[in-house]
């Protein structure tokens, strides 16, 4: 599963220099609304996806779940190496449901299909412009690879990190596609998966100087050519794609390592760290507008996404519970705990893995999964005006 252990490089990352506002995260100049975070959500549990085996172990474990552009399909994974492949339609269809309104699947009735790994994947996209017949993934042995998801086969193999663990992958959202990966290396870098080999067109150290672990990249998906960099010595990097020499902008403000970055609009990204927070930045003045407090997370990677119809933001949490902010305040508006395993563990469960549906306005869906291999499915609906 990832998180950082005790022999990680991750464990001691250069401090932070910019003061902040412990209460608004806005380094003491504004202040947040004098008003209580309220949830104008009504949430339910609406499915469960498990394992019909006698008990989780932790090669279950799901690190990454991922939505297709349209929304239609689910893809996970983790520990088990292997990407699964959901239909949101037809798995939830499929469902047995019980008094509860929850309706509950195994995985094997559930999952399309999957695709073995020759690794444990860290992260995975669907690749844009592929009609989701795409999906691209990074592993624990430092290799990039893109699977043809009709014919189920590898179609494309990226070895370039020196057997770091790669962290993170993304693609660009114009036309040619591009990828970009983060590594244990503590490189950023950018190819070209048309060419054979996947040709490197570009590798970025961010920290030159303590060569830091990057443990997230993302591009910008509205189309400003800017892709953001989170690394481990507790700093968010913004580079302009087509000159990436010197970032453009330098988000400081997280006490650890940063896990995730997400673009919330074109000019605003949050972020995770294992400071047990979530911050939301823009990207034009450089400052954080609003710190994120509540879930548990010390040294693990445990999800972040964003939905942006609605302004939500989730995250997992090493207490076994999904959170979902508002991102007009720093408080949860509502947390759900996963049920806890079936058998002792050696530790304690926790949400590793956490995506929303981008569909909708007045209806939303999360899905979470867990580090027993379960998924849960959350449904939202904006409750009404009396």
């Amino acid at each position: 599963m990832k998180n950082f252990s005790s022999h990680s490089p991750l464990q001691n990352p250069q401090p932070s220099t910019t003061p902040l506002n412990p209460e608004t995260g806005r380094g003491g100049e504004e202040k947040e609304e004098d008003q209580k975070a309220r949830c104008e959500w009504d949430f339910n549990l609406s499915a469960v996806i498990s394992s019909s085996d006698a008990g989780s172990t932790p090669s279950d474990a799901i690190g990454v779940v991922e939505f297709n552009q349209n929304d239609s399909f689910l893809a996970t994974g983790g520990i088990a190496r292997k990407i699964r492949i959901y239909s949101l339609e037809k798995s939830l269809e499929s469902c047995q449901k019980v008094e509860t309104g929850v309706k509950f699947l195994d995985h094997a009735a559930a999952c399309e299909f999957y695709i073995c790994t020759p690794a444990k994947l860290s992260s995975i996209k669907w690749k844009p412009g592929s009609g989701s017949r795409v999906i691209g993934s990074g592993d624990y042995d430092g290799v990039v690879m893109e699977y043809d998801l009709e014919k189920r086969v590898p179609v494309f193999e990226r070895d370039e990190h020196g057997g770091r663990r790669v962290w993170s992958m993304d693609y660009s959202h114009w036309d040619p596609t591009i990828g970009a990966s983060g590594s244990d290396d503590g490189t950023m870098q950018m190819w070209d998966p048309r060419c054979d080999g996947g040709k490197c067109l570009a590798v970025v150290q961010p920290n030159r100087v303590a060569r830091s672990p990057v443990c997230c990249v993302e591009f910008n998906p509205f189309g400003r050519p800017l892709v953001a960099v989170g690394c481990a010595d507790r700093r968010i990097y913004g580079y302009d794609v087509r000159n990436l020499e010197n970032p453009v902008l330098l988000l400081d403000g997280h006490q650890q390592a940063v896990t995730y970055t997400k673009f919330l609009d074109s000019r605003t990204i949050v972020s995770s760290a294992i400071d047990g927070c979530l911050m939301m930045w823009d990207t034009e003045d450089q400052r954080p507008i609003r710190t994120y407090r509540g879930h548990v997370n010390t040294r693990r990677f445990v999800g972040l996404s964003v939905w942006r119809n609605g302004g939500l933001l989730s995250c997992g949490s090493e207490n076994n519970q999904v959170f979902v902010y508002d991102k007009r305040w720093g408080e949860p508006i509502w947390v759900r705990g996963f049920a806890p395993a079936v058998q002792p563990r050696s530790e304690p469960g926790f949400v590793s893995g956490v995506c929303w549906r981008q569909a909708g306005d007045e209806r939303c869906m999360l899905v979470a999964g867990g580090s027993d291999g379960v998924l849960q499915v959350f449904e939202g609906e904006r409750k009404s005006c009396s």
